[in-house]
């Protein structure tokens, strides 16, 4: 029975102006449809209308969601606070209904409220949101008021197009229409890329930018992506599109808002850093302004014109309220809300009528926690019931047994005993496709969650169920088999930290039987102890011919491992997640579970 369409709901708000996205070819249309000027608001001061002079604008924020509407399991749903005492405290937070109703408090008393994000809202999602690509989201963050937010390379996972039918809905071209009778009705919000251009015609995917306006109050936002962003999404996800310096971007946009009287400018920019403490609310500027974090946020925070008035960063999952100066020496806030709703970000943004700017100086800023001890949001509960319905029968089959808790995204080790274990298993995976295979490789950002011995469900403790082996492993890769050559593979671990890896190093899972030293006092790619490189205990042969396992994404080089795509005489093998779900099957059972791997395959030195 053909889905009958539905008329379009009326946006929730009159001044909000939305990105028509709509995919490459219409890439023109949307070039045409930038923000108008913006008229100025001639009864801002005081004395001549009666307002007063400055108001607070409250800015609230979040970024790298992904999906997670149901609270995240085990390490990965908790935030770290500092005591009063200076000890450290773990505390459970997140999911789609705390958060609402966290926003939805913050909001009361503040009639110049915005919310706004930092791209990750979808991709890399749980199975609840990620099984019907992320429309579960988007419908949750309409209802939780979201104004804006720009992309983050996980917008792009399957592609321009699917990006714009996030933004103006319409049902999967393949799946079709998820719920009978009803048609995805898109975003609310725009997404915001302004570095994102077509390679043809040069012309911006999605608008640049935004104004939101409330009584004559005016705040431009200006939303970008990082420039890595096609190192670290498959190619047919950025297939036809380019991505351009942040700063440059930025600065550009910020130029072409002054001259339109937008004078008070955010950037939601999809770039982190790395911060001193893993504690929400650490002094971030202590001894002085912006010492308590490093990585590309603060380059890029330096270099980005004065005319914008705050940065709402992400990408890093982590938690930062800073105080990075701009080019001039003046004070500029620059914040990240960690991940999947666990904290947002509360600023205040005092907007002076008669400039029409922000007075920097009177920014306040701080991350707050999305307490699971607060009453539940009842739309968001009933949104997540009604998806789990349709969920249910692919999500709560059983596919194996722990006897514990395997951390993979929450561990605290470069080498996480959930990495062993899916490297394992697309090891396994690869012996079935051809004998010969000796070795995987597993890209640690490919992780994304744990796994948790507490049943989540109805299961049972213990047992893993298919959707929780999708949250650790949603992104629907193949496990690839290629032929590498020993001084390859040695070079493909040397970049783990090195090149663009040097900063911020990315530490590959390794299979059974692959064992060396990383030497973390010294640098780049002498981390990686060329002579301790072994495989069942022998040395590796730079002059033999090894076959590996890897999933898609690593063998066409992603993640900065140029060298593992050179691989040759490839084969595509299949789904990972099924691979995982395999090997777990097999090796597994009520009565055996798979213990915890032991994660020491590589040898640490600090």
């Amino acid at each position: 029975m053909p889905v009958t369409p539905q008329p379009r709901r009326p946006r929730r708000r009159a001044t909000r102006v939305l990105a028509a996205a709509a995919g490459l070819a219409t890439i023109g249309a949307l070039a045409a449809a930038l923000p108008a000027s913006a008229g100025q608001d001639h009864a801002g001061a005081a004395g001549t209308s009666g307002k007063k002079r400055t108001v607070d604008v409250q800015l609230l924020s979040f970024n790298d969601f992904h999906g997670n509407l149901q609270p995240p399991a085990g390490s990965s749903g908790q935030v770290t606070e500092k005591q009063p005492d200076g000890t450290e405290k773990k505390i459970d937070a997140g999911g789609a209904e705390y958060l609402a109703t966290s926003l939805r408090t913050a909001r009361k008393g503040h009639p110049y409220s915005v919310t706004a994000a930092a791209g990750d809202l979808i991709g890399a999602s749980p199975l609840l949101s990620g099984l019907f690509h992320d429309e579960p989201t988007v419908e949750a963050m309409n209802k939780l008021d979201l104004d804006v937010t720009s992309v983050g390379n996980h917008e792009f996972d399957e592609g321009a197009k699917e990006l714009a039918r996030m933004q103006n809905g319409g049902c999967h071209p393949k799946d079709g229409c998820f719920e009978k009778g009803k048609k995805f009705q898109g975003a609310d919000y725009p997404y915001l890329a302004a570095n994102v251009t077509d390679e043809k015609t040069g012309k911006p995917l999605l608008k640049p930018y935004w104004v939101w306006k409330n009584k004559g109050v005016k705040v431009g936002f200006i939303g970008v992506t990082l420039e890595g962003t096609p190192d670290i999404v498959s190619a047919d996800g950025v297939k036809g599109l380019k991505f351009h310096d942040e700063i440059e971007t930025v600065n550009k946009y910020a130029k072409i808002l002054d001259k339109q009287g937008v004078k008070s400018i955010v950037t939601l920019i999809h770039e982190g850093g790395a911060p001193a403490s893993q504690a929400y609310n650490y002094d971030c500027d202590s001894p002085g302004a912006g010492d308590g974090i490093s990585g590309p946020i603060t380059t890029i925070a330096k270099g980005i014109t004065p005319k914008v008035d705050a940065l709402v960063t992400g990408h890093t999952h982590a938690a930062y309220v800073c105080t990075v100066p701009d080019p001039s020496g003046k004070p500029r806030m620059v914040t990240s809300a960690s991940s999947y709703g666990k904290l947002y970000t509360d600023t205040t943004l005092t907007y002076d009528r008669k400039t029409n700017d922000i007075v920097r100086t009177s920014v306040k800023s701080a991350n707050h926690v999305v307490s699971r001890e607060q009453a539940k949001a009842k739309d968001m509960t009933s949104l997540i019931g009604r998806w789990n319905k349709l969920a249910e029968p692919v999500a709560n089959k059983p596919v194996g047994f722990i006897s514990g808790d395997i951390p993979g995204r929450g561990a605290t080790t470069p080498e996480a005993p959930l990495g062993d274990l899916i490297a394992d298993a697309q090891l396994a995976h690869g012996t079935s496709l051809d004998p010969e295979t000796d070795l995987a490789l597993m890209n640690p950002g490919g992780i994304r969650s744990d796994l948790v011995h507490k049943a989540s469900g109805s299961e049972g403790d213990g047992v893993v169920t298919y959707g929780e082996g999708f949250t650790v492993q949603p992104f629907s890769n193949t496990v690839n088999l290629v032929d590498l050559t020993g001084a390859q593979l040695v070079t493909g671990l040397k970049q783990q930290v090195s090149g663009p890896n040097q900063a911020s190093p990315k530490i590959l899972q390794i299979s059974d039987g692959l064992t060396y030293t990383l030497d973390m006092t010294k640098s780049g790619a002498d981390r990686v102890v060329t002579d301790s490189i072994k495989l069942g205990g022998k040395a590796i042969d730079p002059a033999a011919t090894y076959r590996v396992a890897m999933n898609s994404f690593l063998a066409g080089g992603g993640d900065g491992f140029t060298e593992l795509g050179k691989g040759t005489k490839p084969l595509v093998g299949g789904d990972d997640l099924k691979a995982l779900n395999d090997y777990l099957t097999a090796n597994s059972s009520a009565d055996k579970p798979i213990a915890p791997p032991k994660a020491d395959r590589i040898t640490v030195v600090k």
